[in-house]
């Protein structure tokens, strides 16, 4: 479920740059933005888009650590600890 929802989530970003991209051309071929006032437009949205991308990721690990906790799922670090100890009990 979480990679079909990261698939959806990525798709439309491709979609969305790609349809800023042709109106920003359209823009400039009716010469009513300047070719570097659209590159500078681009890098700011993927600069805003980095931005959001790391606070996404964030709030999606906050929120399985906190599926998990509630689940009472084993974490790795927890198999982790039960291993050493079953190798001192040995």
């Amino acid at each position: 479920m979480l990679k079909e929802l990261a698939n959806t989530i990525l798709g439309a970003s491709v979609i969305a740059r790609q349809k800023m991209e042709e109106e920003l051309k359209v823009l400039e071929g009716k010469g009513k933005i300047k070719k570097s006032d659209a590159k500078d437009l681009m890098k700011s949205f993927e600069k805003k888009g980095k931005a959001e991308n790391k606070r996404i990721k964030k709030q999606m690990k906050s929120m399985m650590k906190e599926i998990i906790n509630e689940l009472g799922l084993a974490t790795k670090k927890d198999l982790m600890k039960l291993e050493e100890e079953l190798k001192k009990t040995k």
